[in-house]
């Protein structure tokens, strides 16, 4: 029996247009080769970085691209957390940056989150090194902070000082409802970081992600980048450019839409006719997640594998192992049919 994964956030095979990048890597070389195939700034591809910063409204300088947006995580983090800091999260939340933090020795503080997203109003006091959000189609969750809260959550950062990262790598994704004003649009552009990637517009393997940052830590963290491996990947960052130079973007975007929504629609579909009563779960407008928790413990990963299905435990998205009675369901990889087949075993568990 097949296993049916739900485990892991990568987008299904059909999404990656592989055809195109392939030929936007060979007009890369050609094009600019002398440049791509050498090294240079720590800042990333100049022509990429520029169409960054003119998409936010901002100079080029306060552009880091990086490989993929966790590493600007990483290099984000050591700058700004000494050992005892602490710093707020969701909860639930990414998993990645708690292992990241726990590992630079950071004090993680959950702040709770509903259906609407995470509360403002229920933010700690104290003076905390930054506040770490992924307030579109959230992993693990696939909630959505609400405008009104996005407007409260920038005004109290504003009054404190708190610096907020905005971690945006599925903004684009979406499905249905109408877009939502980032953070750092509503701060115009001021005390918000903001993080995005091409891995889930493009293609996760070009490891192509960015930051939106303060002039002064963008130029911090181009240092550390070049400090920790010289000169960027400027080839990928290159197919990229070259990728949306062609317009291709927006057309590969709705074409990644499409399939992934047709996915969310079949996973909200099977949850609604295999669940349980008591099961609740999110109902996301975009990105790769849906979140269930259950009115009891949730099956081991060990007695799902047995049956044939794979997720992630809710416990490993708390940075204080809470949430026992929960699941992060992938949808973005597995077939509509796949994902059918997936949700009935896993019921026959709950």
């Amino acid at each position: 029996m097949a296993v049916v994964s739900f485990a892991r956030g990568v987008p299904a095979p059909e999404c990656l247009p592989v055809e195109e990048l392939a030929d936007c890597a060979k007009a890369a070389i050609e094009r600019d080769g002398k440049t791509v195939l050498s090294y240079g700034p720590g800042g990333g591809y100049g022509p990429l970085r520029e169409w960054i910063a003119e998409r936010h409204g901002v100079e080029p300088g306060r552009v880091v691209i990086t490989s993929g947006s966790l590493q600007g995580f990483v290099f984000l983090a050591e700058q700004l957390v000494k050992p005892g800091a602490r710093v707020l999260v969701e909860a639930p939340t990414y998993d990645r940056p708690i292992k990241i933090l726990r590992r630079l020795g950071a004090e993680i503080v959950g702040v709770p989150m509903d259906d609407d997203g995470l509360v403002p109003d229920d933010l700690p006091d104290g003076d905390p090194a930054f506040l770490y959000t992924i307030p579109t189609f959230q992993n693990p969750s696939g909630r959505t902070l609400a405008l009104e809260r996005r407007q409260r959550l920038v005004e109290l950062a504003r009054d404190r000082g708190l610096l907020i990262l905005e971690d945006d790598p599925y903004g684009l994704v979406r499905y249905e409802g109408a877009t939502l004003p980032s953070l750092f649009d509503l701060a115009g552009g001021e005390g918000v970081a903001y993080a995005s990637s091409f891995s889930k517009t493009i293609a996760p393997g070009v490891r192509v992600g960015y930051f939106v940052l303060p002039a002064e830590l963008a130029a911090k963290i181009e240092a550390l980048a070049v400090s920790t491996y010289i000169s960027p990947p400027f080839m990928t960052q290159a197919t990229v450019y070259e990728f949306i130079r062609r317009g291709n973007f927006e057309p590969n975007l709705e074409r990644v839409r499409g399939l992934l929504g047709a996915r969310r629609d079949a996973m909200l579909d099977a949850l609604e006719r295999h669940l349980p009563e008591g099961a609740t779960w999110s109902r996301p407008e975009g990105g790769y997640f849906v979140w269930v928790d259950l009115p009891h413990e949730a099956p081991s990963l060990a007695a799902a594998e047995a049956a044939g299905v794979t997720f992630v435990e809710g416990k490993d998205f708390f940075a204080d192992g809470s949430g026992s009675n929960s699941m992060r369901l992938a949808f973005s990889f597995v077939s509509p049919d796949e994902i059918a087949d997936g949700v009935a075993r896993l019921a026959e568990l709950i």
